[in-house]
C-alpha cells in the first residue's frame, strides 16, 4: 500500500463515480429520451425502475454466481460489462435497446459495489476498514451531485446518447485503473452453496440490516428526491443558483461519507448509526421549517449533505459483522443483499415521495422523510439490543480498534 489512499482504493472510487452518474443521470434526461424516443414520460421512467430491478438482481444473485472468480478478474469484468452497457445505451436504436442497456449496467452495478467494498477494505489495514468503504462511496455520493448534473448538462446540449457515451470513458479509466492497481492475490472467501446463499434471508439479525438501510435511504430519498423543486419552488433560487447549491451539498456529502467511516471504526457501527439516523432525522424536520428562508435553508442543505450517506460505510460493516456470526460462509452474499436494499429504499422513498407531492404537498416530503428514517434509527437501537443480549459489545470493538 502506498502512502496515503491506496492506488487500488481510488481506481474503485473512480468506478463508483462512474456507476452512481449512469444510474442517476437519467432522471435528468427523461424529457429528452421521451421526445427523442417518442414514448411518453411513464415509459421512459421505467427506465430509473428497471435499472434499479438490474440491481436489486444482480447484487445478491451474481455476487453468489461468481463467488469463485479471482476478486480482481470480476472487478475487471464488471467494468467491462458497464463500460458496453454504456456504449449499447449509446448506440441504441430505440426504445427497447435501450432497456436492454440500462438492466445491463445495473446488473454490473449490484456486484461492483458488494465486491468493491470487500475489494476495499482488502488493501487497508483491518482498523480502516470502515473508512475505506466510505472513500469508495464518495465517488457514488459526489456523482449523486456533480456527475449527475454534468451529465444532464451534457445530454442537453449534445443529445442524450452523449452522456453515456462521456460516462462509458469513464468506465474505460476505471477499467485500466484496476487492472494497473487492484492486487491480484486478494483474499477470498469459499463460495457458498446456493442454500447457504438462501439461508441468508431466513436470518432475522440480517434481515434487521437490510430494513435499517431501506429506511434509511428510503426517508432519504423521499425528500432528496425533490430537493430542487424545494429550493426553487419554496425558498426561490433560480435554476443557476440550485446547481450551485447542490454543487456545495455534494461536496459536504464527500466529507460526511468519510466522517462516517471514521466513527464506525472508532466506535463501532452501531453507536455510529444511530448518532447518524438520529442526525438526519432532525435535519430533514428541520428542513420543513427552514426551507422558506435563503440562508438557513443553505445550513440546512450543508447539514444535510453531512449526514445523509454518512451511514454507509456503517451499514456495509455492520451487515458484514452479522453475516459472519448468522451465516459465515455467505458473507459476499449478505453483502449483495444490503446494495439491493440500498436501491429499493431509493426507488420505493422516490416513489412515495411523488405520491406525497401529488396528493399532499411538496413540503410534506422532508417530515415524512425524518419520519421514516426514524424508523431506521429505531430498529439500529434494537438491533444493538440484541448485540448486546447476545454478548457482543460492538462499541467496545470499535474502541480497541481505534486502540490498534
Amino acid at each position: 500500500m502506498t502512502r496515503g489512499i491506496p492506488l487500488a482504493l481510488l481506481a474503485l472510487t473512480l468506478g463508483a463515480f462512474a456507476i452512481g452518474t449512469t444510474e442517476f443521470v437519467i432522471v435528468g434526461l427523461l424529457p429528452t429520451i421521451a421526445a427523442d424516443l417518442q414514448v411518453s414520460l411513464p415509459s421512459a421512467g421505467l427506465l430509473v425502475s428497471l435499472y434499479a430491478l438490474g440491481v436489486a438482481i444482480g447484487a445478491p444473485v451474481l455476487t453468489a454466481l461468481t463467488g469463485r472468480v479471482p476478486r480482481k478478474t470480476l472487478l475487471v469484468a464488471l467494468m467491462l460489462v458497464f463500460t458496453l452497457g454504456n456504449l449499447v445505451a449509446f448506440l441504441a436504436p430505440g426504445y427497447n435497446a435501450l432497456i436492454v442497456a440500462r438492466i445491463l449496467t445495473g446488473l454490473a452495478h449490484g456486484v461492483f459495489f458488494s465486491i468493491g467494498s470487500i475489494i476495499a477494505t482488502s488493501v487497508v489495514p483491518k482498523e480502516k476498514a470502515a473508512s475505506a468503504i466510505a472513500i469508495m462511496f464518495t465517488g457514488l455520493t459526489v456523482a449523486l451531485v456533480t456527475g449527475v448534473p454534468l451529465g444532464t448538462f451534457i445530454g442537453q446540449h449534445l443529445g442524450w446518447r452523449a452522456t453515456f457515451l462521456a460516462v462509458s470513458g469513464l468506465g474505460v479509466v476505471a477499467l485500466l485503473g484496476s487492472l494497473a492497481f487492484v492486487p491480484r492475490n486478494l483474499a477470498q472467501s469459499a463460495p457458498a452453496t446456493f442454500r447457504q446463499q438462501l439461508g441468508v434471508l431466513a436470518q432475522p439479525r440480517l434481515l434487521m440490516v437490510y430494513a435499517m438501510t431501506a429506511l434509511g435511504y428510503g426517508g432519504t430519498f423521499l425528500s432528496f428526491t425533490y430537493l430542487a423543486p424545494i429550493l426553487q419552488e419554496v425558498t426561490g433560487f433560480s435554476a443557476n443558483a440550485v446547481s450551485g447549491v447542490l454543487l456545495v451539498y455534494g461536496i459536504s456529502v464527500a466529507f460526511g461519507n468519510v466522517w462516517g467511516g471514521r466513527l464506525a471504526d472508532r466506535l463501532g457501527p452501531i453507536p455510529a448509526l444511530k448518532r447518524i439516523f438520529a442526525l438526519l432525522a432532525l435535519v430533514l424536520l428541520v428542513l420543513t421549517f427552514t426551507a422558506h428562508n435563503t440562508w438557513l435553508v443553505l445550513l440546512t442543505v450543508l447539514a444535510l449533505g453531512a449526514v445523509a450517506f454518512g451511514n454507509v460505510p456503517g451499514l456495509q460493516v455492520y451487515v458484514v459483522k452479522q453475516a459472519q456470526r448468522h451465516a459465515p460462509q455467505a458473507t459476499d452474499v449478505a453483502s449483495g443483499l444490503n446494495i439491493a436494499a440500498f436501491n429499493i429504499g431509493i426507488a420505493l422513498g422516490a416513489s412515495l415521495g411523488g405520491l406525497v407531492v401529488e396528493h399532499i404537498g411538496l413540503m410534506h416530503t422532508p417530515w415524512l422523510g425524518a419520519l421514516v428514517v426514524v424508523g431506521a434509527f429505531a430498529l439500529t437501537a434494537l438491533s444493538g439490543r440484541l448485540d448486546r443480549r447476545d454478548g457482543i459489545d460492538d462499541r467496545a470493538e470499535g474502541i480497541r480498534m481505534a486502540a490498534h
